[in-house]
């Protein structure tokens, strides 16, 4: 035999060279193992070291064969003296499993190669930046399990409870074979990713909402609030608020799956260790859960992602059996067979306007902070109305949202069904249910119109509300700034109305859809009240705003929010005011009332979904027909004044003036 020969050889278990290119025949007839089976076993070793990489590594290219290191002698020495014989380059199968396989003389436990071989000149730090990146994977799995889905819920104790649904996870991956392991690590990291996002959606509309994500009916509220970032905060402020949301969900996804594929890794690898503890943790949860364990009046055994995720299935599945419901509530209405003729019998000839003061919640008139200046606002409204000859009756309204959705709030004072969410908006304004002011116009004895400054874009659903005509933004002769949000004053809007409708001589009556914007949040800047005579077209207002204030700053301080939100409502209440005392008449009926309650920075904890209404006219015979409602006299409600849900309203104003 040839050295070149022996230096192809392998020994055995006994020392023996056993040879691994050599005649097949040979080593099947002494009993040996053929390439095929060889190859086979190398494959099975192969997929194994595949789905545990961390338990053997690759050795390090160097100038030495492993033969050579097997025989002892230094690189080379053999072939030297070995015949010259072309070099077979052609790697049998066998031999490409052996070769992939470890040195049997590197320690199993040694470090992987890394970039550019960093684990093995460093041990000491892979060793420590393998365990610090384990530790830092469990860390943002158990935080994703028991992140709060609200921010005044979080707290450091809320971080210490154990969650069940990771021990199941735990039991459930240690359970599966290799590949299937491995898929339902991935799977279930992005479906924690995915939980983990909802959350956060639960925190921002809980922030600005009062009420957690509609997976159903609030996706098109993600457009609305990027419309909302442009308006306050300009085109830069939007995209990095895009920016920002892009980047937090790519990392919030890419963290929740790697981590929980490094656990699984992790587990598999010490899998008697893994499941000692998981068993350890299984008893120690069944029996603080029993027991009902609690720390700091946080209980410490947790199943609240199950719940939740319960919770929220329950609700889509609610959601999508709302329609049916809703459908059938819009099909009774109690005016449908009235003939157009019997209608509103009791204002024919009055101008009727129906006022909504954005963000105009009952926590303005009840927050000791507020309700000082309110009180004087109103009780100064009061009088001057009393003194140019005018009386008014005021209460409460349950609105169907809070912090934001007015349309919502509109839609339901106006139609008498409680439009909760945007899948009852479109059934409505799609369907034939009549509206207050569609049964103003259907009588033919009002001309219907609506001021609208926060329409900026094409609104279909004004035909369905029965107006004839809508002053939309563009249309109201505004040259002058927006003020964050708000595109016109709401000053600048009432004397449009007066110019464009409501001042013309040889009119016929008119019905007034009005929406008064310049409360609406962020309330900074905030147009203040000028002589009516120096309006013009709005360029006065452009010197206001710059002395006004910067949102960004305000926002820093709930305080100043909270100051400044109430600085809003006293000029939509002025505004209002005013034009009634400069323009109304012996025909002017005035109903106004809030849409919603502002967003909970303002409430501050306060869940109350009221907000005030007030009907004001200069006819006393138009007051003589609520007389029965029992509403306060004058612009403030009382604590105690009568509380209707919005959706309400309608039939009952119908009856009232309908005898």
């Amino acid at each position: 035999m040839s050295l070149f020969t022996r230096s192809r050889q392998l020994p055995d278990a006994e020392g023996e060279a056993v040879p691994v290119g050599g005649d097949t025949a040979a080593t099947a007839a002494a009993g040996g193992t053929s390439k095929a089976e060889a190859a086979g076993d190398d494959s099975d070793r192969a997929e194994e070291a595949a789905a545990e990489p961390d338990e053997a590594a690759p050795a390090e290219a160097t100038g030495d064969t492993a033969e050579d290191k097997r025989a002892g002698a230094p690189a080379g020495e053999e072939e030297a003296a070995a015949p010259q014989e072309p070099e077979d380059t052609t790697v049998e199968p066998a031999e490409a499993a052996t070769e992939d396989r470890p040195d049997p003389a590197e320690p199993v436990d040694s470090p992987k190669p890394g970039w550019f071989g960093w684990r093995r000149r460093c041990p000491g730090a892979a060793r420590g930046v393998a365990v610090g990146t384990s530790v830092l994977a469990g860390a943002v799995v158990l935080a994703a399990l028991l992140l709060p889905n609200r921010i005044d819920r979080i707290s450091l104790l809320s971080f210490l409870r154990m969650p069940v649904e990771g021990i199941v996870l735990a039991c459930l991956l240690l359970a599966l074979p290799g590949k299937p392991r491995r898929i339902a690590a991935v799977a279930s990291g992005v479906f924690l990713g995915l939980f983990t996002v909802l959350k956060f959606l639960d925190m921002g509309f809980t922030q600005f909402l009062a009420r957690p994500f509609d997976l159903v009916f609030d996706w098109i509220l993600l457009d609305d609030a990027m419309d909302f970032v442009r308006e306050s905060f300009g085109r830069s402020g939007e995209v990095l608020a895009v920016a920002g949301v892009i980047v937090l969900l790519i990392a919030v996804l890419a963290l929740s799956t790697l981590s929980v594929v490094r656990l699984t890794n992790l587990m598999a690898r010490h899998r008697p260790a893994a499941v000692r503890s998981v068993l350890v943790l299984g008893t120690v949860w069944v029996t603080c859960f029993t027991l009902g364990v609690q720390v700091g009046g946080v209980t410490i055994a947790t199943k609240g992602n199950t719940e939740f995720l319960a919770n929220r299935v329950q609700n889509v599945r609610n959601g999508l059996g709302d329609a049916k419901v809703f459908e059938k509530q819009a099909a009774a209405d109690a005016f449908a067979a009235t003939p157009p003729d019997q209608l509103l019998t009791g204002l024919r000839g009055k101008d009727v306007l129906f006022t909504f003061i954005e963000s105009y919640g009952r926590v303005a008139l009840d927050d000791p902070a507020m309700a000082p200046e309110m009180d004087a606002t109103l009780k100064e409204g009061t009088s001057r109305l009393e003194a140019a000859g005018f009386q008014s009756r005021s209460a409460w309204l349950r609105s169907p949202v809070t912090g934001a959705g007015s349309w919502l709030a509109h839609s339901t004072f106006l139609s008498g069904l409680w439009v909760k969410n945007q899948q009852r908006y479109r059934s409505l304004t799609t369907g034939d249910r009549e509206t207050l002011t569609s049964y103003f116009q259907k009588t033919g004895a009002w001309r219907t119109v609506g001021i609208m400054p926060g329409v900026r874009k094409a609104w279909p659903e004004g035909e369905y509300f029965g107006l004839d005509h809508i002053y939309d933004s563009e249309k109201l002769g505004y040259h002058g700034p927006y003020f964050s949000w708000t595109p016109v004053p709401d000053q600048f809007s009432m004397e449009a109305f007066q110019r464009l409708e409501h001042g013309r001589k040889n009119r016929d009556p008119i019905m007034a859809e009005i929406i008064l914007a310049s409360s609406h949040s962020p309330w900074s800047p905030i147009a203040r009240m000028v002589d009516w005579d120096d309006l013009g077209d709005g360029s006065v207002f452009h010197e206001i705003k710059k002395e006004g204030t910067d949102p960004k700053k305000v926002w820093q301080d709930p305080e100043r929010v909270r100051t400044e939100y109430r600085h809003a409502v006293e000029y939509s209440l002025d505004s209002l005011t005013e034009w009634v005392e400069r323009y109304g008449d012996e025909n002017t009926v005035l109903v106004f009332l809030g849409d919603h309650q502002p967003v909970p920075t303002v409430t501050a904890g306060d869940t109350s979904k009221d907000v005030p209404v007030t009907i004001v006219a200069h006819d006393q015979k138009v007051l003589d027909r609520i007389s029965d409602w029992g509403w306060t006299p004058g612009l403030r409600p009382a604590e105690d004044a009568p509380q209707w849900g919005m959706d309400k309203f309608r039939d009952r104003f119908m009856t009232a003036y309908a005898k």
